[in-house]
C-alpha cells in the first residue's frame, strides 16, 4: 500500500498507484479531498499536456502547490488521467 503523507497526516492512500517519470500518481478517489485547496497554478508538460494543481491543507499549515494532476492529460499520457501525484515536502511510503 502506498501513502502521501504530509503534516502527520495521510493525504492519500492506494494499493493501485501509477509510476510515471519517478513519480507516483494516486487515483483521484484515494485522495483525501478535505485536504486540498484549489489552486491557480499551471504548467505545461510536452507530452502530458497542462498540469493543475493543489495545496495541501492540514492543521492550520498550507504546503503551497504540494500536488498536481493533468486534468486534460494529452494522449500519450492518458493512464495518468483522474491521478494525483505530489512533491513539496510530501513524504511518499511503500
Amino acid at each position: 500500500m502506498a501513502k502521501a503523507i504530509w503534516n502527520g497526516k495521510v493525504i492519500a492512500e492506494s494499493d493501485k498507484p501509477l509510476v510515471v517519470e519517478g513519480n507516483l500518481y494516486f487515483p483521484r478517489d484515494t485522495v483525501r479531498a478535505e485536504f486540498l485547496r484549489e489552486s491557480d497554478s499551471r504548467t505545461i508538460c510536452p507530452w502530458k499536456g497542462e498540469a493543475s494543481y493543489f495545496h495541501l491543507a492540514v492543521d492550520g499549515k498550507e504546503n503551497q502547490d504540494a500536488a498536481w494532476f493533468y486534468p486534460e492529460p494529452k494522449k500519450a499520457a492518458q493512464q495518468i488521467k483522474d491521478h494525483v501525484a505530489f512533491w513539496r515536502g510530501v513524504s511518499i511510503k511503500r
